[in-house]
C-alpha cells in the first residue's frame, strides 16, 4: 500500500492534504446519482409583481425619507396596474395600502361594474403618497398621503372610452349608482372611506387610506 504524501503549509499556516484521485467506477456513480437527483424548487415570479401579488404591477422603490419626520414610507412601491386595471399615473404607497387597494378591484369595483361600458380599462389617480398636512391646512395632523397609506380616485375608465367620473356622475342615474356602490365597498376594506358627501374637499375624488381605526371600525362618509 502507497504511503499518502502531504502538501507543504500554506503561507497561513494551513495544512492541505493530496486527494487521492477518483477512480473511473466512482465518476459513473456520481454522475447517476446526479441525474436522478430531483431539480431545486424554483419559485414562479410574475415579471413586474410587487408586494409578492401578481396581480399587483408596478416598480419596488425602497424608503422613502421627508423633511418631516412624520412623513415618509419604510418599503415604498409604486403600483402601475391592479389586476390588469391601469392606473393613470404610478402611486406611491407601502404593500398593505397596494393590498388593500387590489382587494378593493376585486370585490368592490370589477364586480360592480361589470360590463357596463365593456368593463373597467383604469383608474383616474387624483393622489397618492405625499408629504402633507390633512387637507393642507397648516397646523393639522399629518395626512395618511404622508405614509403611504392612502390614495386617491377621481374617475373609472372604461373599455368603451367613457368614464365614470365622481365629479361629474356622482347621483345622477346607472353612473351615479356603479360609483356609490363602489364607495360603499371601499367602507369594508380601508380604514377610511371619503367621497363627496362627506366635505367639500372630497367632492371630486374618493380618499381611501388604511389608517388603523379603533376597535377595527372604519370612518366611512
Amino acid at each position: 500500500m502507497g504511503v499518502t504524501r502531504e502538501l507543504p503549509p500554506t503561507p497561513d499556516g494551513i495544512q492541505i492534504s493530496r486527494r487521492p484521485k477518483a477512480r473511473p467506477g466512482d465518476i459513473r456513480t456520481l454522475a447517476r446519482v446526479q441525474q436522478s437527483a430531483p431539480p431545486s424548487p424554483k419559485v414562479a415570479q410574475v415579471k413586474g409583481q410587487i408586494c409578492g401579488d401578481p396581480a399587483l404591477q408596478g416598480i419596488v422603490v425602497g424608503r422613502v425619507t421627508a423633511g418631516l419626520s412624520a412623513c415618509g414610507i419604510d418599503n415604498a412601491v409604486r403600483v402601475q396596474s391592479v389586476r390588469g386595471v391601469k392606473l393613470s399615473t404610478s402611486a406611491l404607497m407601502d404593500c398593505n395600502t397596494a393590498t388593500a387597494v387590489r382587494t378593493w378591484v376585486d370585490k368592490g369595483l370589477l364586480p360592480v361594474v361589470g360590463n357596463y361600458g365593456g368593463g373597467v380599462s383604469g383608474l383616474q389617480i387624483a393622489g397618492s403618497y405625499a408629504c402633507r398636512t390633512r387637507n393642507h391646512v397648516k397646523g393639522a395632523r399629518i395626512s395618511e398621503h404622508g405614509k403611504g397609506h392612502a390614495i386617491d380616485i377621481a374617475a373609472i375608465r372604461l373599455r368603451d372610452g367613457s368614464t365614470l367620473s365622481v365629479l361629474n356622475d356622482w347621483g345622477k342615474g346607472k353612473k351615479g349608482r356603479i360609483l356609490k356602490a363602489s364607495h360603499a365597498a371601499g367602507c369594508q376594506i380601508f380604514g377610511t372611506t371619503l367621497g363627496p358627501e362627506s366635505d367639500a374637499q372630497h367632492r371630486n375624488h374618493f380618499h381611501f387610506d388604511t389608517a388603523p381605526r379603533s376597535r377595527g371600525v372604519g370612518y366611512c362618509r
